[in-house]
């Protein structure tokens, strides 16, 4: 694909139309049946991860992927407490486990997101799944993409996430921008995904998500 196709900007109109047009709110298959390893995850980037994520624990979850309706799009990031036992500080989606009293993966979704940010759901609009995202630790997450209504205040919950920010949808979906970095982990050189924007590094599964949110919604 040539840079011009690789580097095109939608507008929010051409987003949240091919957004309905190619995804669905259909629940994943492999969202807790141990039989379907999910294509998506981890080992996009690095193939051993499938096997280690393959012997621990289904742990099924979903995150919000938020893209404010503006002139310029732009993707709703937070980056996690520091006092945070896991991955503290990292860049993410609002999400968390799928408890068994929601609905399905998107009412999980908009549940996070209101507890974490305060992101009041009747401002947001669920459009459909990107493919089922396996983590190494053995989380299945459901990435739901949402079209966001401007209008809304946040209020961010201290407890689990010290800020949130916003960040063009152009930059995030330029491949340019997607880099592929590695680090020591539990005696291994682990690889992934990673988008540099400013003193943000965004990595790991959030990178990955916007990887596959690009391989479904810009690529041809």
């Amino acid at each position: 694909m040539d840079q011009a196709a690789v580097d095109r900007v939608l507008s929010a109109q051409e987003f949240f139309a091919r957004a309905r047009s190619r995804l669905t709110l259909d629940v994943p298959a492999g969202l807790t049946d141990p039989k379907i390893v999910p294509k998506r995850g981890d080992h996009d980037a690095d193939p051993v991860m499938a096997k280690i994520a393959d012997v621990r624990p289904i742990r099924p979850a979903a995150v919000l992927v938020p893209v404010i309706e503006r002139d310029e799009p732009v993707v709703l990031l937070t980056q996690r407490a520091a006092h945070l036992p896991a991955h503290p500080g990292q860049i993410s989606f609002p999400g968390g486990k799928i408890d068994k009293t929601d609905k399905d993966p998107s009412d999980s979704a908009l549940r996070e997101a209101e507890e974490e940010i305060g992101l009041d759901r009747s401002f947001v609009e669920p459009l459909g799944y990107l493919d089922l995202y396996m983590t190494t630790l053995g989380y299945r997450i459901v990435p739901v993409i949402a079209r966001v209504k401007e209008g809304f205040a946040l209020t961010l919950n201290a407890a689990e996430v010290d800020s949130a920010f916003e960040v063009p949808l152009s930059f995030l979906m330029s491949l340019k921008n997607h880099q592929r970095h590695s680090r020591e982990w539990q005696g291994l050189t682990r690889h992934y995904y990673a988008i540099s924007y400013g003193e943000r590094y965004i990595w790991g599964v959030t990178a990955g998500i916007l990887r596959n949110l690009y391989d479904r919604i810009y690529s041809s």
